[in-house]
């Protein structure tokens, strides 16, 4: 088994997440995986990156897939021990003016970004070795998605008592609810992919405090993250940030020093912890 440390960045062939397979590569002291559903996609971003002078190495992983996902985990394991670094970056959004019906819009995105994630979550969280760091892709969509719910949902989604089981529950219960033209008067905003990274937001909070309870002396540190409006195949060529640029807040949170307390349990964008 290697005593190596290593970093492991889902949906990494390309965009954001190549963006900080390559920071990783200058930065990171340890092996870091590029993974991508896509075998010969992940293998060419690693050929890429070479090209640079940067060594990333590859596995395949598909977030969407529970054999692949698990098959993931258990290499990880056998080979490392764990990982040290656990970043989830896989994600899909519909572009502004995709015309697919808002429900299956709905159903789509929260199973990649949500259910999908949590499921790898499930799977890699008890592999996060000691001193490790998990940093969560959301992004301020989903804060600003929290801000456009009912009262109510917002105190649920606030709240520190909020169960995994009750966050999937208000999950499904949006799908459900845009499947029934219901999801407006039922106090939930007109974004799926808002609602995706506020479920993961939301997630990452439980996570953390749940790692805080279970694993106390163990010193692993879990946030999430907006890493900015970045220019990508998923978000187009107007917005302002290059993925590099985008790559330095979820390196920063995967690269926080040994013995750091805080942030965790965080939603951080600009290196800056934000409200919740």
């Amino acid at each position: 088994m290697s005593s190596r440390k290593i970093a492991l960045v889902s949906g990494s062939n390309k965009g954001l997440g190549l963006a900080i397979v390559r920071a990783l590569c200058k930065q990171y002291d340890g092996d870091v995986y590029l993974t991508a559903r896509d075998v010969a996609r992940g293998a060419a971003a690693v050929e890429a990156l070479r090209a640079e002078g940067l060594s990333a190495l590859f596995h395949q992983l598909d977030v969407t897939d529970p054999t692949s996902v698990r098959t993931a985990r258990d290499v990880f394991r056998g080979q490392y021990g764990g990982v040290d670094v656990l970043i989830c970056n896989a994600g899909i959004a519909f572009k502004v003016a995709d015309t697919t019906p808002f429900a299956i819009q709905a159903e789509v995105t929260l199973k990649t970004n949500f259910f999908a994630t949590r499921d790898m979550c499930n799977e890699f969280l008890p592999i996060v070795k000691p001193g490790g760091r998990v940093v969560n892709i959301s992004s301020m969509s989903g804060s600003m998605a929290l801000h456009a719910c009912s009262p109510e949902l917002q105190a649920r989604f606030r709240s520190d008592d909020i169960t995994e089981e009750e966050l999937v529950g208000l999950m499904e219960r949006f799908v459900k609810d845009t499947q029934e033209g219901s999801h407006s008067k039922k106090g939930w905003p007109n974004s799926a992919y808002g609602v995706s990274k506020l479920g993961l937001t939301t997630l990452t909070r439980i996570q953390a405090r749940r790692l805080t309870e279970e694993r106390p002396g163990d010193g692993i540190l879990c946030n999430a993250c907006c890493p900015g409006w970045v220019r990508t195949d998923m978000t187009g060529s107007k917005a302002p940030k290059s993925p590099d640029e985008g790559a330095v807040t979820p390196v920063y949170l995967a690269l926080l020093p040994a013995g750091a307390k805080e942030p965790h349990g965080q939603f951080v964008s600009d290196k800056e912890v934000q409200p919740w």
